[in-house]
């Protein structure tokens, strides 16, 4: 083969070999940019059409100077978004909880004025009580307008001799007692102690009359043993005379007597710290030390004395 025909034949492969090589571009790329359309010596700068555009393989792809990157703003077809703003809410009032409408109250009243009186109060109302008190015999002392312990016992004698509840207060009951005039009498007689053991009552006579009420605690009844003998705590009935007097706080196996006045036996009117509304002794009549100090001050005991016990 001549040089000729061998550069023909080359030639010829050269031209199958790029119309072969036509259909093997890429999706999306153009044939004319494969081929080097324009002018190679003026590079251009082509842009990849959108997926919309169909590739042209009939003419070449006019050359398109490259626009510059667009920014991140909204398309110009398209109104620029406005960033949607939540409508500022008001705050809610709140609401005021629904209160149940307040009953209607009475107008405030003044605590009513106690209407009793008792051990501890001060004033004129005691004062007139311990004045009627011991205008009917009731001893207390001298009314001083405070409702004490004396006070306390001189009531505690009313209400006995009205055959009222002994809780030593004047309420109602206790009053009228009083504005009636209650007060017990004489079964005996003549001159002398009575000791009332159902009344739990000592009243001090004079020719029959009753000058002086006192409260009493008597025997309650009661097992007691004393000096290794069992006995009953009880206070004889019937009619003595004093026959000794002690002019002492005396001390005794059974407790303490003060100023005793003996009528029989070991028995005796005495005074004592506590004189209870009720019988609570081994047998001796208590009183308060106070209308001990009385009786002796008025001769009221003496040896000789007549003493009755009865109920």
């Amino acid at each position: 083969m001549t040089p000729r025909h061998r550069h023909a034949r080359r030639w010829g492969a050269l031209a199958l070999t790029a119309a072969l090589a036509i259909p093997l571009a890429g999706c999306g790329e153009r044939i004319g940019d494969l081929l080097g359309s324009g002018d190679p010596s003026t590079p251009t700068t082509t842009q990849a059409p959108t997926p919309t555009d169909s590739p042209s393989t009939d003419r070449p792809t006019p050359t398109r100077t490259a626009s510059p990157t667009p920014s991140r703003t909204a398309s110009p077809t398209q109104p620029p978004t406005t960033p949607t703003t939540s409508p500022t809410q008001q705050p809610s009032p709140t609401a005021t909880p629904t209160q149940s409408p307040t009953p209607t109250q009475s107008p405030t009243q003044s605590p009513k004025p106690r209407t009793t009186l008792q051990y501890g109060d001060r004033g004129d109302k005691v004062l007139q009580l311990q004045q009627r008190l011991s205008d009917l015999g009731y001893w207390l002392g001298t009314p001083d307008g405070h409702f004490g312990g004396l006070t306390q016992q001189a009531v505690f004698a009313l209400q006995k001799a009205a055959g009222l509840s002994r809780d030593g207060v004047v309420g109602p009951k206790t009053m009228a007692a009083l504005n009636a005039g209650t007060r017990p009498s004489s079964k005996a007689g003549g001159t002398g102690v009575e000791i009332a053991l159902d009344r739990q009552l000592l009243l001090i006579v004079r020719d029959g009359k009753v000058v002086r009420i006192l409260n009493t605690s008597t025997g309650n009844g009661e097992r007691y043993v004393s000096r290794g003998t069992e006995k009953t705590a009880r206070t004889p009935r019937g009619s003595w005379s004093v026959y000794r007097m002690v002019d002492a706080l005396e001390t005794s196996d059974l407790g303490k007597l003060y100023r005793p006045a003996y009528y029989d036996r070991g028995y005796a009117v005495h005074g004592s710290s506590s004189i209870p509304p009720f019988p609570a002794s081994h047998g001796c009549a208590r009183v308060s030390n106070a209308a001990m100090d009385s009786i002796w001050a008025n001769g009221f005991m003496t040896v000789g004395t007549k003493v009755t016990v009865y109920n």
